[in-house]
């Protein structure tokens, strides 16, 4: 048993006690994803692969010098409101959402993030350009300072759809971010309809696109009057443009076939 999944085991067993170790999901059952990344790594480590994930089909989305791989939500190349600072790709201004190049349909992403104080952000998954920004068009995994952010959704959630469970210790939904200025790891797994949001190794939330629930929910929501939402199964992943400085590293992505 490696040392990441001792730690696992361990957070999940005391921070969430309804959540057992076999929620550690086997590459048998759903494509694994790597240790998350620790609150401080040595540079030469950063936005890099090991042997180990480049044999299992991750691919970075982020080579922490350049922006390649990546454009503005219309556009044909990135605004300078995003900038690569210091090994992170960052909005350090009003400029429009960021999409990769490439669209995705099932995949295993993770990154780190990092926010600014009262800071709002998103990381859209299945993103279209049909219509003012990317999360008029798909799914959306809330980014936020949780203590001082005015959106009442919180960072890890599916937006305005789906919350981790109750932590018993607070009786507040789960939440095991870390304050401001700390980076987390955030993974999204979508395997054809089924969705996992995981933050700094702990499962928040699993749904079913498309599921009776999700259509339930969808109907009762903004999104239902938004015409292109939630229809495309295939699309870019988008960096959401909102508010404050939002930072991100470490992506990496493998496509689940």
């Amino acid at each position: 048993m490696s040392r990441w999944t001792r730690t696992f085991i361990l957070v999940a067993s005391t921070t969430l006690p309804l959540m057992a170790a076999d929620h550690l999901l086997t590459a048998d059952e759903k494509p694994a994803a790597p240790p998350a990344a620790p609150a401080t790594q040595p540079a030469a480590d950063l936005n890099t692969l090991t042997e180990a994930e480049k044999a299992a089909g991750w691919k970075l989305l982020f080579d922490g010098k350049t922006t390649t791989g990546w454009r503005g939500y219309k556009k044909d190349k990135v605004p300078d409101a995003w900038q690569v600072i210091d090994g992170a790709l960052v909005r350090v201004k009003k400029g429009g959402d960021l999409i990769t190049i490439d669209q995705y349909q099932s995949f295993d992403l993770i990154l780190d993030w990092r926010i600014s104080k009262a800071g709002n952000s998103g990381v859209i998954y299945h993103a279209t350009e049909d219509d003012v920004s990317a999360a008029h068009t798909a799914p959306e995994c809330q980014i936020l300072d949780n203590v001082d952010g005015e959106d009442p959704q919180r960072a890890g959630w599916c937006y305005a759809l789906y919350q981790p469970p109750d932590d018993p210790k607070t009786g507040k939904p789960l939440d095991t971010t870390k304050p401001i200025g700390q980076w987390n790891t955030l993974r999204i797994l979508v395997d054809g309809n089924h969705v996992e949001h995981w933050m700094n190794g702990v499962k928040y939330v699993e749904y079913e696109l498309g599921s009776d629930d999700w259509n339930a929910r969808v109907a009762k929501s903004k999104f239902a009057k938004w015409p292109h939402w939630g229809k495309a199964k295939k699309g870019y992943i988008a960096l959401q443009d909102h508010n404050g400085e939002v930072a991100f590293r470490n992506i990496k992505i493998r496509v689940i076939p």
